[in-house]
């Protein structure tokens, strides 16, 4: 028997994703019997059951879940398929697939992009702002910024700067509760922070900062959320100092107080003499070089 098509592969992780035969085929734009063909198709291919019925829609087996990294995988290979080939060897030109942290990707990178594509006209974006790391080994993006330094090998990287943060609050708070003066006074407020702490987070925290799970009147995992919630007034939070620098509503508490972020740009090896990813990747490092700099 044949291998299995890379259609029957993207049907059964659309499945995986969306939970079901109907929400799956609607992002396929693919008719149902047509989705549930094929999963029955790589079924029987690979002789395993994939999907058990229940109330609650499609139920993966354990072999379900033991093909999905590799079904992804298979997507992130074809889609940089995709992007390479709308590339041409010499011309500026193409799909450039680039990750970044929410912040960075919703606040920070879209009037870097703008000016990039006022002089680029022919380079396509596909921004992925998302606090995960992207595996550029595994081609699920072609550029990234990041908080952290690569490890991996076969990467390209550069160092950017620090972008530092600090505990900002909006002047309306402020007016009703007053502004803390020690640490001490800080586990009075409103605090801003995650819900689950990301393991960067507890090498950063100086020592008897009251930032841990307990102490926050708000708690999120989304810093989308936190920066809204900050600007709204809910209470105290960290920003971005170039960030809150545009906004003067924040005010920085407890100034001396700062916690340092490193910052990289980085993109596969391979991608460097790729003409769209390699000015985009020197734009964008020269942008966040001056926005680390405030």
């Amino acid at each position: 028997m044949s291998e299995p098509s890379w259609d029957l592969y993207r049907s059964f992780l659309a499945v995986m994703r969306e939970g079901s035969l109907s929400a799956a085929a609607r992002t396929l734009a693919m008719t149902q019997p047509s989705l549930g063909r094929h999963i029955r198709e790589l079924e029987n291919a690979l002789a395993l059951a994939l999907f058990t019925r229940s109330p609650q829609g499609l139920v993966p087996t354990d072999a379900a879940l033991r093909l999905m990294p590799h079904a992804e995988a298979m997507a992130s290979a074809t889609a940089a398929l995709r992007r390479a080939a709308t590339t041409g060897d010499d011309t500026v030109r193409g799909v450039v697939r680039v990750t970044a942290s929410e912040v960075i990707g919703a606040e920070v990178l879209p009037p870097m992009l703008t000016s990039f594509r006022a002089s680029n006209p022919e380079v396509t974006i596909e921004l992925v702002a998302t606090n995960r790391s992207e595996d550029l080994l595994r081609k699920d993006a072609d550029l990234a910024i990041r908080m952290t330094r690569p490890t991996q090998q076969a990467l390209v990287s550069r160092r950017l700067g620090r972008i530092e943060l600090g505990l900002f609050a909006h002047r309306r708070y402020l007016r009703r509760h007053g502004t803390p003066a020690t640490l001490e006074e800080l586990r009075a407020h409103s605090l801003i922070g995650f819900d689950h702490e990301p393991a960067y987070a507890r090498t950063m925290r100086p020592k008897d900062l009251p930032w841990s799970r307990e102490w926050f009147a708000l708690r999120t995992d989304h810093d989308l959320a936190a920066l809204a919630a900050l600007r709204a007034g809910y209470g105290i939070g960290f920003c971005q100092l170039p960030l809150a620098a545009r906004d003067a509503k924040l005010v920085r508490v407890l100034e001396p107080l700062s916690l340092p972020l490193d910052t990289w740009a980085v993109m596969h090896e391979d991608l460097r003499r790729t003409p769209a990813v390699r000015r985009l990747f020197d734009h964008l490092s020269s942008g966040l070089i001056d926005y680390a700099r405030g």
